[in-house]
């Protein structure tokens, strides 16, 4: 029984799982999106989110565990950085999955994980018009 078990297996031996993750993790802090299956990209927002949460307190204990788990020190200097300091007003969820449907070979479910980017959109000052019931030419005419 798996009583009190904190992660999925991802029907993996734990090493082979461990680096998986590593992977993972550290491509999403690489490119900040990514593309997996849907029970990988579940796994890895978690361990994400810790390593973010580590990233927010700089000291060298936090940075050497940060290096222990990603194993590549530029990843480290990006995520100490540039990430953890975008996040420090935030309280977590510093991680969305999207779904994306099926793979069309094995017809897994695929998932982008990204970051949550602080980036806002634009809003424009125009009022938009009402297309109900009318044709784009018609729309198009009247503008």
């Amino acid at each position: 029984m798996r009583h009190r078990k904190l992660s999925k297996r991802l029907s993996r031996p734990t090493a082979h799982r461990k680096a998986l993750l590593s992977n993972l993790v550290k491509s999403l802090f690489e490119h900040e999106r990514i593309t997996t299956t849907l029970p990988k990209a579940k796994v890895a927002s978690g361990v994400a989110e810790r390593m973010i949460t580590l990233a927010k307190v700089k000291n060298l204990a936090s940075q050497k565990r940060a290096v222990s788990f990603l194993g590549h020190p530029e990843i480290v200097k990006k995520l100490f950085k540039e990430i953890g300091p975008r996040f420090l007003d935030r309280q977590g969820g510093y991680t969305r999955v999207i779904r994306l449907g099926r793979r069309p070979g094995d017809r897994a479910f695929m998932a982008i994980l990204e970051l949550v980017s602080k980036a806002e959109i634009p809003i424009s000052k125009e009022p938009v018009k009402e297309t109900k019931g009318k044709k784009k030419a018609e729309v198009a005419k009247a503008s």
